[in-house]
């Protein structure tokens, strides 16, 4: 067999091709997606460690109870190691007696951190984002501004968006429904938003594999900007 038969042919990605709307849910232009970033194939095992390993990094240990050497009391023996008839202990601050110290109880020193490496992070985050637009959960509108902050206005919004073909359930579904991305942070968009339990708003530089997966469908504003940012990650992994 000579060498130019064992050679294998590695066929590139094809780039993919999104529409952009308004948020009145007509179509305004395209964009091309690099299949980099939106067309991964899914990678289970991966995205699991990076989210249990987020998740546990983002947990705050609170449950703490006192062992022995903690509680208060118990400086003294209870009585005499022989003639009271009783048992005999050494101190009120035993685990074995009321108000005394816990025995392997929780703990809030306890770590329970997790390494994740950028690459993993930043592949992990790639995956779900290939998911999602495989799945027909990615929604690119050119632009998502308020005048002042209303939640009128936004809920004026989401039943526009609920007019896209595929994205009906962005007006109706109650829980975790929408998460919304933004290229900088805009008060007025956030605080019209927050009322709504359905929908999370965040801007790019925070796009994280926990809240991606958390909810049904992501909306990118600013698509030419966000997407440009979302793409420069896999540079910064190195």
């Amino acid at each position: 067999m000579t060498a130019k038969e064992t050679t294998k042919v590695v066929k590139k990605p094809v780039d993919l091709e999104a529409t952009i709307y308004t948020t009145e849910g007509k179509k305004e232009g395209s964009m091309t997606l690099s299949a980099d970033v939106f067309g991964l194939p899914w990678n289970a095992d991966l995205v699991h460690q990076v989210v249990v390993g987020m998740q546990a990094n983002a947990r705050q240990p609170i449950a703490h109870t006192k062992d022995r050497a903690e509680v208060r009391g118990g400086g003294k023996k209870p009585w005499a190691q022989k003639g009271t008839g009783r048992a005999r202990h050494g101190s009120s601050r035993s685990p074995i007696w009321r108000h005394g110290g816990v025995t392997h109880g929780p703990r809030n020193e306890r770590d329970f951190t997790q390494k994740i490496n950028k690459k993993m992070r930043v592949k992990a985050l790639y995956t779900i984002l290939s998911k999602k637009w495989k799945d027909g959960e990615v929604l690119f509108v050119s632009d998502v501004s308020l005048k002042e902050p209303k939640t009128k206005d936004a809920r004026t919004m989401l039943t526009s968006l609920g007019t896209i073909s595929g994205f009906e359930k962005v007006a109706t579904r109650r829980n975790n429904a929408l998460y919304m991305i933004l290229p900088k942070s805009d008060v007025n968009v956030k605080k019209s938003f927050q009322n709504m339990g359905n929908v999370l708003v965040g801007t790019v530089n925070t796009l994280n594999p926990v809240d991606v997966l958390a909810y049904k469908y992501l909306v990118l504003a600013a698509p030419a900007e966000v997407v440009k940012v979302i793409e420069a990650k896999s540079a910064a992994k190195a």
